[in-house]
Parts: structure tokens; C-alpha cells; sequence
């Protein structure tokens, strides 16, 4: 299947966001993102060892490379320094959204149709399933199936290459996962 080219402009609205800390997170990220040129994805705030604080974000055309993780780490880390919207110490990770991503624009949805999506569906007692619209979803994300993996390689090769340090993080987290960079 070929995926058409990404629709929308960098500042298309995201139509499924955060609530909380989180929200708050993004409401400071999304201007810093905008101005250096990137969308913000998603935002999520994990307890895990620690608290980490995952910011997702790609340049409209979908891309986001290693370095562009760590300008975007740079940008951010003094500016929710200053903020303060996390009321305990955290760490700080910039990603690309990954292969199978979120979908939170109409252009992520138009841009990945054919492939599976799990996403919020109401099953009514007669067994009808009723589609939630998207403005009413809390959660949609790619599945990761043969036909994503092949979508992905395919656009890969077409992609021209980059540089050897973000392809050596890549195999770090794993294939097709996407760059990642952290910050403290």
C-alpha cells in the first residue's frame, strides 16, 4: 500500500491530547516545538524507575532524526526548568513516534488509512460496534503488522540516508522504533 504524503501543516491540531500533568507539559512543549519547526505527537508522564516525562514529536513531513531529538531535548529541558509543571525531579525523553505511533490529527488517520489501528470502539449489547469520532478518542495507535513493517521499509528506502549516529541509536531501541534522545 502506498501511503500518501503527509497532510495537514505544522499547525494542524491535534484532535486527541493530554489531560493532567501531562497536559500541562504540552501546553508548554507545543510552542518551543512550533517554533523550531516540529509537532508535537504526544505527551506522557511514567512512573516507572523514576519519573520520565516522553515528549513524541516529528517535523511535519514526518520525519524526526536523532539530532533533531536532541535540539528539540536542548530546547525544552530550560524552558520546563523555568515552567516547573512536574511537582517532583524527572527525566526528560525527546522520541520520534515510532512505526506504530499514535494517531492524533485527521492527517495522521488520512495518512495511515488500510492499515489496523487499535482505538476506542463501544461494542452495544445487540453486538453493534459504534466508531467514536476522533475528537472523542483518548487513545489511537497504529498496530504493528507485516504490512506497517513493509509501508515503513519502503518509505526508508526512498528516504535518503542519515548520518551514522542516528542509526546506531536506532539499533539500540530496537528496529523501526525511531530515534530517541534524553535529557536531565
Amino acid at each position: 500500500m502506498s501511503e500518501p504524503a503527509l497532510m495537514g501543516s505544522q499547525t494542524e491540531p491535534r484532535l486527541i491530547g493530554e489531560s493532567g500533568s501531562a497536559a500541562r507539559v504540552a501546553a508548554i512543549a507545543e510552542p518551543v516545538l512550533n517554533d523550531l519547526g516540529f509537532r508535537l505527537v504526544r505527551v506522557r508522564i511514567s512512573g516507572l524507575a523514576g519519573c520520565t516525562v516522553q515528549i513524541m514529536a516529528e517535523r511535519p513531513d514526518g520525519v524526526m532524526t536523532i539530532e533533531d531529538c536532541q535540539m528539540v531535548s536542548r530546547a525544552l529541558s530550560p524552558v520546563l526548568d523555568v515552567a516547573d509543571p512536574i511537582d517532583r525531579a524527572y527525566r526528560l525523553e525527546v522520541s520520534s513516534p515510532g512505526i506504530d505511533r499514535p494517531l492524533v490529527r485527521r492527517s495522521d488517520f488520512e495518512r495511515f488509512a488500510g492499515h489496523v489501528v487499535k482505538l476506542a470502539r463501544i461494542r452495544l449489547e445487540d453486538g453493534a460496534e459504534v466508531l467514536l469520532p476522533i475528537a472523542e478518542m483518548a487513545d489511537a495507535k497504529l498496530v504493528l503488522t507485516d504490512a506497517l513493517v513493509a509501508a515503513a521499509l519502503k518509505r526508508n528506502a526512498a528516504a535518503p540516508a542519515e548520518p551514522t549516529g542516528s542509526r546506531e541509536a536506532d539499533q539500540r531501541r530496537g528496529p523501526d522504533r525511531g530515534p530517541k534522545a534524553t535529557g536531565d
